[in-house]
């Protein structure tokens, strides 16, 4: 059931709105909207996650990466506390970093993430990329030549261990983010349990509407990361306007009279993809679920679509020469 979130709503309102869903391939509901946790201000990851639970979301995206579970843990821990909310009405996904795609090495991590985040399971676990690099506690290890250090463990092995994962009841989903159609096959082809997610940047300059029609083929629910174009990325900027500028966009907020950004979300929305939105500050949190209060017309998506350049932000540039890269045109 989709519910209509309206502005000028109290928090108060706001807290006791549902989130719409998505049913996941194996019945788990997954809600449409997650706040993410990547390059948020460590100083405020605890406050942050707080306040976002708190107006409304239900979704929370973290990995091992960012380098933040520990605050984010924090934070769930107050709100179980202080009973905001129950863990069972939360869906928090978590992701397996490169470093530790050799098999003997997954339940420990994913148990150690657990540890960091003062939870049990997490409903949805994803292989953060297909790249595996050597087994360190450093997240970009580096040779002598300040080169990235690989390993040449096989995501399929790794996959095959996450599902162990679910048989222990530490995930109640298992996934995959930033794999390309080739590499999502050779999962399907071993897996005993398919993936029910696929996280990938998702925007207008890379609308990704290919890989969106292979996982609408194989039951896999699409989740777009960067949906804004990732304004803040410390990466490369493609398109002559930043997402949020770009005329096309301004225009059509001011037709439905909605920020930018609203725009950018319900694009996602409409074409049947989960977002993740980050922001710093409550009222931007509250405006982003504001977003199911109106409709992009046929023709408006249509003139969005054609903004597509196959565009990335994030190259993972790290890994060039990996031979498990998910974007080899893009190597450099």
């Amino acid at each position: 059931m989709i519910i209509v979130f309206f502005s000028g709503k109290t928090i108060k309102e706001i807290r006791k709105m549902t989130i719409p869903t998505v049913k996941l391939n194996n019945g788990v509901e997954m809600p449409i909207f997650g706040f993410g946790t990547w390059r948020m201000p460590v100083n405020h990851v605890t406050r942050l996650v707080k306040e976002a639970v708190k107006v409304g979301y239900r979704h929370i995206d973290c990995a091992d990466s960012y380098g933040n579970q520990t605050e984010v843990g924090v934070g769930l821990e107050e709100i179980f506390k202080e009973g905001v909310v129950k863990r069972k009405y939360l869906f928090i996904t978590g992701k397996l970093w490169n470093t530790k795609h050799d098999p003997k090495l997954v339940r420990g991590a994913c148990e150690n993430a657990l540890k960091e985040l003062r939870i049990t399971y997490f409903d949805n676990y994803l292989i953060h990329w297909p790249t595996g690099f050597a087994d360190s506690e450093e997240m970009y290890p580096k040779d002598a030549d300040g080169r990235t250090r690989f390993t040449d463990v096989d995501y399929i092995d790794t996959w095959c261990a996450l599902e162990g994962l679910v048989e222990l009841g530490l995930c109640r989903s298992i996934g995959l983010s930033n794999f390309n159609i080739q590499q999502i096959k050779r999962v399907l082809d071993v897996a005993r349990i398919k993936p029910a997610n696929l996280q990938v940047e998702c925007h207008p300059y890379l609308n990704q509407s290919k890989l969106m029609d292979f996982c609408r083929e194989h039951n896999i629910v699409v989740t777009a990361y960067s949906p804004l174009g990732s304004p803040h990325s410390p990466y490369d900027k493609p398109g002559a306007y930043k997402l949020l500028e770009h005329p096309i966009i301004i225009e059509l907020s001011k037709k439905y009279q909605k920020g930018p950004a609203l725009v950018l979300l319900q694009y996602q929305l409409q074409r049947g993809n989960v977002v993740i939105t980050m922001s710093t500050r409550t009222e931007h949190m509250t405006d982003n679920l504001n977003v199911c209060s109106f409709e992009l017309s046929e023709a408006d998506m249509e003139e969005i679509d054609k903004l597509d350049i196959n565009g990335r932000f994030n190259l993972m540039k790290s890994a060039n020469g990996h031979p498990h890269h998910s974007f080899e045109d893009w190597h450099s």
